[in-house]
């Protein structure tokens, strides 16, 4: 973990309420995808913590969504603003756990970690033995379609109502699909959702809310299925589906 100031490059609605930001600053703390970090906005006591999107070396892609009062200031924010983020929080998907065809599964703002985590996984394989399947509400709500499909993986898409791809569920899917491994983040209902319908093992993203974002406040505990706890924020947001207590 490690305090950063970043100035921001620009900040761009993509979707219906959900936001682009790019960073610029020293990001060598993010070392895996699904990392995320927590930035400090004025007039606000909590940090918001953001996925990663993409990350080089003095540049993170953020991809948000607007859902309160910090996020909306965050919208609001102006390219050459700079902004105090703890940067390298979290442990991140582990890529040696994929096999030789993973699925990555992102519903929502669970989706921009699965874009770094593609990334990653296409350094050590071919793109075309990588699937990646993306749930959205609505078409007016969908975003990162092209970015997906220009790293050359297999782009499945399903939409509530049918607008774009499939019509109903990230699980409607995943049922079609074979695979070795599969990656997850999104929201609860959808993890319930695949854990009735996986075929393998595979790696949960956990969304949660969280006091400081490194561990000291336990705000974010969860119990595990051998009866210890976790915090999503340090031991997590990543747990192996065998970890994983389904209450």
């Amino acid at each position: 973990m490690k305090e950063v100031i970043f100035t921001i490059g620009s900040n761009e609605l993509i979707a219906k309420n959900t936001y682009e930001m790019v960073l610029k600053g020293d990001t060598s703390e993010i070392t895996r995808p699904g990392q995320f970090v927590n930035i400090k906005l004025k007039g606000f006591f909590l940090r918001r913590p953001i996925s990663v999107c993409h990350c080089e070396e003095d540049r993170m892609v953020l991809i948000y969504k607007v859902v309160g009062e910090g996020t909306e200031l965050m919208a609001g924010l102006e390219p050459g603003t700079e902004l105090n983020v703890l940067t390298g929080l979290g442990n991140g998907f582990d890529t040696e756990l994929a096999g030789d065809s993973p699925v990555l599964i992102g519903g929502g703002v669970g989706i921009p970690p699965m874009y770094g985590l593609c990334e990653a996984l296409k350094a050590r394989m071919s793109a075309e033995n990588i699937k990646v399947v993306l749930g959205f509400n609505t078409a007016d709500e969908a975003f990162y379609l092209r970015e997906f499909s220009d790293l050359g993986v297999d782009v499945r898409v399903a939409t509530l109502d049918g607008s774009v791809g499939t019509k109903g569920f990230v699980t409607d899917v995943l049922k079609e699909l074979d695979y070795s491994f599969f990656y997850t983040c999104g929201p609860m209902p959808m993890f319930r959702a695949i854990e009735k319908v996986a075929k393998t093992s595979g790696q949960y993203s956990f969304e949660e809310r969280m006091g400081c974002g490194f561990g000291a406040c336990m705000g974010c505990s969860m119990t595990m299925a051998d009866g210890s706890y976790k915090r999503v924020c340090k031991e997590g947001p990543v747990f192996r589906r065998e970890e994983i207590l389904w209450k």
